[in-house]
C-alpha cells in the first residue's frame, strides 16, 4: 500500500462554486518533492490539511475533518475504463491517489501511518457537489458518482508529518465496527434510514454526519433490528 501521487490545487474560476471570486481549488495536480499536512483547523476558517494546497469554499470545504481526501488509483482506472477517457492523479481533486488502499470501503476511525510521521484518520466518504461536475465536465456526473458509490475518503490529521510520492500507507488502526466510508456516504444521501448505525463509530465520524445520526435518532428513534 502506498501513495502514488500527494496533489495539491491553485485557485481556478468555475461557474460552480460559492468560493470567493468563483474560484476553486478542485483542480489539482502531483507536487514535487515534500509537502507539509498539518490540521488546518475547524472548517468555516481552516483549508486544506496540504501546505500549498487551496481551498477556496471554506463554507463546504476544508477543515479538520475534511484535511485531506484520498481517492484509489484503481477506482480512477475503473471510471476511465467507464468514461472513455484519461483521468490522471488528482483527477478527482483528490490530495493522495492512492495504489493497494482499499479506499472506499475503509472504516470509519481507521487510522494511516504515511511516510514515517503523518497519522491520518477516516472521517467519512466524500458528497459530489455541482463544483466536481463542472471539473470533470460530464453529463448527470452527480448521479452517476453517487449511484456507483465508490466515494474515496475523507481523513483528519491525527499526527502532522511530511510526506511525499511512494510514501508507504501502514494500516496501523482497524476498529471493530463494520462502518465503512461507502455506508456512511449512503446513509447521508440516498439511504437516510442508515444514520443510526453510523453511531457505532463515534467520535471518529465527520462532526457533521456524527450530528446528524444523533439528530435522526432523536426524532425517530432506533430501529429495532429484524
Amino acid at each position: 500500500m502506498k501513495v502514488l501521487t500527494v496533489n495539491i490545487g491553485r485557485p481556478a474560476p468555475s461557474a460552480h462554486t460559492d468560493g470567493p471570486g468563483g474560484l476553486t481549488g478542485i483542480g489539482k495536480h502531483p507536487a514535487d518533492g515534500l509537502v507539509r499536512v498539518t490540521d488546518p483547523g475547524p472548517k468555516g476558517t481552516g483549508g486544506s490539511g496540504l501546505a500549498g494546497d487551496s481551498v477556496c469554499d471554506l463554507r463546504h470545504h476544508g477543515g479538520s475533518d475534511q484535511a485531506v481526501y484520498a481517492y484509489a488509483r484503481e477506482e480512477l482506472d475503473a471510471w476511465e475504463k467507464e468514461l472513455g477517457r484519461p483521468l490522471p492523479n488528482g483527477s478527482f481533486g483528490e490530495n493522495l491517489t492512492t495504489l493497494g488502499v482499499t479506499v472506499s470501503q475503509a472504516r470509519i476511525g481507521e487510522r494511516w501511518r504515511v511516510g514515517g510521521e503523518l497519522l491520518l484518520e477516516v472521517t467519512s466518504g466524500r458528497i459530489p457537489c455541482r463544483t466536481f461536475a463542472d471539473h470533470l465536465g460530464e453529463r448527470g456526473w452527480v448521479r452517476r458518482f453517487t449511484r456507483e458509490g465508490a466515494t474515496g475518503a475523507y481523513l483528519r490529521v491525527i499526527e502532522p508529518g511530511t510526506i511525499r510520492a511512494g510514501d508507504p500507507v501502514e494500516l496501523v488502526h482497524l476498529p471493530d465496527h463494520d462502518i465503512t466510508t461507502a455506508m456512511e456516504f449512503r446513509a447521508t444521501t440516498t439511504e437516510r434510514e442508515l444514520l443510526p448505525r453510523l453511531l457505532a463509530a463515534g467520535e471518529a465520524l465527520h462532526t457533521e454526519t456524527l450530528r446528524a445520526a444523533r439528530e435522526y435518532v432523536a426524532k425517530h428513534g432506533t430501529p429495532t433490528p429484524s
